[in-house]
């Protein structure tokens, strides 16, 4: 399947970029075909802030194109780099497809962000804080809350149910960053709707994880929609295990809240 691929920055405006490190952060657009527009999901795997999973990102693009909604994979930075360049890296590209919605045949207003494990807690960072630079470029100034989001088996709280090395990895066990990037602590006013699955023997990262993120959400009185499958491992992303069938509808479950909510 062919893609579209872009840098998201020149090298030398790379917020937080730091040249021992090197890594480009870029997105990688799997356009729909058709005419009609629709909405996109841009996409970020998981790995712990150590890497990113390939099974959980251009899988998934694939397998949203086929439903005809335009994907976008993104390769933020991870491990050497922490907070706060990944979460640059996903309101950028959120930012970039917005701002180029036209250009893509897609609709601005209908820009989804969808993240697995350790890319679920990027994407509960992005899902809870966005807004416009008051400083930048013209992509900067463009509002970067997504319109709905999905979190698979997703770390969303640092606290007690945490996956560690991630929450080491993204804090350095900074008691207060600890706090701001915990999802069930910031749930804004104005969240977009979520859509969240799990395994209840999930030994990655447990299943309190999406429990307590739908708690918080329920209190604001956001819409979401929370599945959890008694079955099944951490890092499953389609679901190629035969014995794991009834886990894979999380997919066509997924698209329909995305249409739902007019993706």
């Amino acid at each position: 399947m062919e893609t579209i691929d872009i840098e998201l920055w020149e090298e030398d405006k790379i917020p937080f970029y730091n040249p021992e490190f090197g890594g480009k952060p870029a997105i990688h657009i799997y356009p729909a075909p058709g005419e009609k527009k629709r909405g996109c999901v841009v996409i970020c795997a998981g790995g712990a802030y150590r890497g990113r999973a390939w099974h959980e990102d251009k899988g998934y693009a694939e397998e949203f194109v086929k439903y005809g909604i335009t994907a976008v994979v993104v390769d933020y930075r991870v491990y050497p780099y922490t907070y706060p360049a990944p979460q640059e890296d996903l309101a950028r590209a959120v930012r970039y497809m917005r701002k180029n919605a036209d250009k893509y045949n897609i609709l601005p207003d209908k820009i989804a962000i969808c993240g697995s494990s350790a890319g679920g807690h990027l994407v509960t960072c992005g899902m809870e804080h966005f807004g416009v630079k008051e400083e930048g470029d013209e992509t900067d100034r463009v509002s970067s809350r997504p319109d709905a989001a999905i979190l698979c088996y997703a770390v969303s709280t640092l606290g007690e149910y945490t996956h560690e090395d991630t929450m080491q990895i993204i804090t350095h066990g900074d008691a207060e960053l600890r706090k701001k990037l915990s999802g069930e602590l910031n749930v804004p006013d104005d969240c977009p709707p979520v859509f969240m699955w799990h395994t209840a023997e999930d030994g990655g990262v447990p299943v309190e994880n999406a429990l307590i993120m739908g708690m918080a959400l329920r209190k604001k009185k956001i819409p979401f929609e929370l599945h959890v499958y008694p079955y099944g491992a951490h890092g499953l992303g389609l679901v190629y295990d035969d014995a794991l069938d009834e886990v894979r509808s999380w997919f066509p479950l997924c698209v329909r809240f995305l249409e739902k909510h007019g993706f």
